[in-house]
């Protein structure tokens, strides 16, 4: 990509409803230099891609207030920003929520009680105003700033019709002779313009309350990292710096039960770590020395001392916020059908009103104008498209809080919503199903104690990886002296450790320096090879002291998830650049049918291709550069997060881990996402499609039922809550 193009999060202030993200997101995509721009209203923010070289934060913040919202500039605590915004407009709400029922419960017990005491109209105004013109008045300040820019929102909805509502009132309450002298009673409606007012900023106040609750995933990875550190000077001298301070290359120390600042590798020291907050695995991992260790990591019992790798931006914890900030900012394919409909919903909801208003003008009867004053206001009110704007976002916020949380990093919402369609997963063999290192698989001792400081003597000096295998099973002991090493390529090595010669290698290697190999161990290599392990075998010159199997093991997860894959109706299938006889063993042993083996990084991705011609929605995973072709083919592509940075980048989705049962996780959770986004949608849809019918009295002919305001209003402020609140069950479901 373009190194002048970059992608930011920026908070978004203000926006009360869907409508309102729907201009913020206008706004941005007609600033020049912006390529494009997506805004969640749950999360309260906007992901801008754009140019730098012709725009910047600033230009942006500058186009969005002048649209009547506040664009925060990106930094390190955005989630925090957003967090605190929803915390304090919460609070905020309380205290206006707190101040209206204060004076609303008089109202309403005087208006329903005492129907006939004098000046009850003037009691029940001087109770009203307080309520609409303090409490209330960020309504009405919101829809007079949209008014100004020639648009209407959620405020505009309410405070239309509390105003309507309150000068009709007025009216009555001034010149009710104007009605009696036309034998029409002077109703007032203060108690149902100042409910309205009372009931949303319920709404509100919880609403709030909930959609910080929705960012608590992003918050509590930001609450990682340390703010200070202790830093090794080059005298020794241990000195506690702050984070900020520390470059690539300082040699750190965290002690017991502190938790690593940033990235690195091992320098001295062992204990173990919980790696939970990154992998999701409740095992602690066991760290030495040239092992690497991850910012926000808890430290166990033992000290560790530690080089930097990476700082700020640059570490796994700092990926993972920005990767999941990002896609709870962006939008699933679903979301756009709804943008279409928020942004025309308020206009025709107006249109809606001022059409039952001249019916009920027309065929009202002697009530004709109160009737018709009472279906106008009922409608704006009830007609909110809160519960529309919130019913998708939410529900990816908390889905992609909740993965990355497991160790499940989901880059964008449509590859969570794509997920969940998903028929078929192909799997790479080599560091996906299995660690992708080789390792001791089998021993059999004949001489153990001399066998194993043979072998740590002479693997020792050699880098091959089979070497390695031998030494990372041996990890701890002292080398001894040995002499005349030599390398036989294809066969082994030999050496002297004393007086003695040893060997180290195949079966040709025993034969050429003429060791017998008993029947017995010959056997017992032969069930090995089956098995597609390397034999290594260990003698002196005249007797075998050891027989050693080298393989790339299975990961400990790998048949267990594989059969959880299978019984959820998946076909699976296993790609591998490996020879037929070693893929055919391990596909063997996780329960695997479909295997293709030997097959080039192109060929994998042509695989892939092939199956989505026959009808299959492929997942993908993989974990090496020759899987990045197949992992761009598939539908959904899932990089196994040990493995190299070109698949990362190139995945839709990324397991921090290395425990597979984290792909039948992510199918599972995009299930449940989906779902909720389904039950979201189809609750604010119907609620409109039930509400605003009978808001504007289809029930009256029938059976003389008009929808009160009030109730009205409850109604609208509860549709919201009740869709994030939907959305927060994501986070208790299994």
């Amino acid at each position: 990509m373009n190194e002048h193009i970059i992608t930011a999060t920026f908070p978004v202030l203000n926006m009360a409803c869907a409508a309102c993200s729907a201009v913020v997101e206008q706004t941005l995509k007609q600033q020049k230099g912006v390529i494009d721009a997506t805004v969640n209203l749950a999360a309260a923010q906007a992901t801008v891609q754009y140019d730098v070289r012709v725009t910047s934060p600033r230009k942006l913040a500058k186009a969005v207030k002048s649209a009547g919202f506040v664009l925060v500039e990106p930094s390190d605590d955005n989630a925090e920003v957003v967090a605190g915004y929803h915390r304090d407009r919460a609070r905020r709400w309380r205290i206006r929520t707190i101040g209206s029922m204060i004076f609303f419960i008089p109202l309403m017990v005087l208006s329903m009680t005492m129907p006939n005491i004098a000046y009850l109209p003037y009691i029940l105004w001087a109770l009203a105003t307080p309520i609409l013109f303090v409490f209330g008045v960020d309504f009405y300040k919101g829809a007079w700033q949209q008014a100004l820019h020639g648009r209407a929102n959620m405020d505009t909805l309410v405070a239309v019709s509390t105003s309507v509502a309150y000068l009709f009132s007025v009216f009555n309450t001034l010149f009710p002779d104007f009605w009696l002298q036309r034998g029409l009673e002077p109703h007032v409606y203060f108690e149902a313009s100042a409910g309205i007012i009372a009931f949303v900023s319920i709404g509100k106040m919880l609403e709030e309350r909930a959609k910080d609750n929705t960012t608590t995933a992003i918050t509590k990875l930001m609450g990682l990292q340390p703010q200070d550190v202790t830093r090794i000077a080059d005298n020794g001298e241990m000195q506690v710096v702050p984070i900020s301070s520390v470059v690539e290359g300082d040699l750190l120390m965290v002690r017991a039960g502190e938790r690593i600042a940033v990235d690195g590798v091992v320098s001295s020291g062992e204990s173990y770590v919980d790696e939970s907050m990154l992998t999701g695995e409740h095992m602690p991992v066991r760290k030495y020395e040239g092992s690497s260790v991850y910012a926000g990591t808890l430290n166990g019992k033992g000290v560790l001392y530690y080089k930097v790798l990476k700082t700020g931006d640059s570490t796994l914890l700092s990926q993972i916020i920005h990767f999941v900030q990002e896609a709870q900012g962006s939008k699933a394919p679903v979301q756009r059908l709804v943008d279409k409909v928020a942004s025309i919903f308020v206009p025709v909801v107006f249109t809606i009103a001022v059409v039952a208003f001249v019916v009920w003008l027309l065929l009202g009867g002697e009530d004709a104008f109160s009737h018709a004053i009472l279906a106008f206001v009922t409608i704006l009110v009830i007609a909110c498209p809160c519960a529309l704007g919130l019913a998708t976002p939410t529900a990816i916020t908390v889905g992609m809080g909740r993965a990355a949380q497991q160790g499940i990093l989901i880059k964008s919402a449509e590859a969570l919503e794509n997920t969940c369609r998903v028929t078929s997963v192909v799997l790479d063999k080599t560091g996906t199903i299995t660690q992708g290192s080789p390792a001791v698989v089998h021993a059999h001792w004949c001489e153990e104690t001399l066998a194993k400081q043979v072998l740590y003597d002479i693997e020792s000096r050699s880098e091959h990886p089979l070497a390695l295998a031998v030494i990372a099973m041996l990890y701890g002991r002292t080398a001894g002296e040995i002499t005349q090493y030599e390398s036989l390529p294809g066969y082994g090595v030999t050496a002297c450790i004393g007086a003695e010669r040893y060997c180290i290698g195949n079966d040709a290697l025993m034969t050429l320096h003429g060791i017998a190999l008993p029947n017995e161990l010959t056997r017992m290599a032969e069930s090995w090879t089956r098995e597609a392990c390397t034999i290594v075998w260990v003698a002196a010159v005249d007797r075998i002291l050891a027989l050693l199997a080298i393989a790339d093991p299975l990961k400990e997860t790998s048949e267990q998830a594989i059969r959880a894959l299978k019984q959820a109706g998946l076909k699976v299938y296993m790609l591998t650049g490996d020879n037929q006889a070693t893929a055919e063993s391990i596909a063997h042993k996780v329960g695997i049918e479909n295997v293709v083996a030997g097959v080039l990084p192109e060929q994998k991705a042509m695989y892939v291709k092939k199956l989505q011609q026959n009808g299959e929605v492929v997942a993908m995973i993989g974990d090496g550069i020759n899987d990045s072709a197949a992992l761009a083919q598939a539908d959904v592509s899932i990089a196994m997060g040990h493995g190299s940075d070109i698949a990362m980048d190139v995945a839709a989705m990324t397991i921090i881990s290395d425990d597979l049962n984290r792909i039948a996780q992510a199918i599972h959770l995009s299930q449940l996402t989906t779902t909720t986004i389904r039950q979201n949608l189809f609750w604010a849809f119907i609620y409109n499609v039930i509400g605003i019918p009978i808001a504007a009295g289809v029930l009256y002919p029938c059976c003389g039922f008009l929808l009160n305001p009030m109730i009205a209003s409850a109604a609208m402020a509860m549709s919201s809550v009740c869709v994030v609140s939907n959305s927060l069950r994501l986070n208790k479901k299994r």
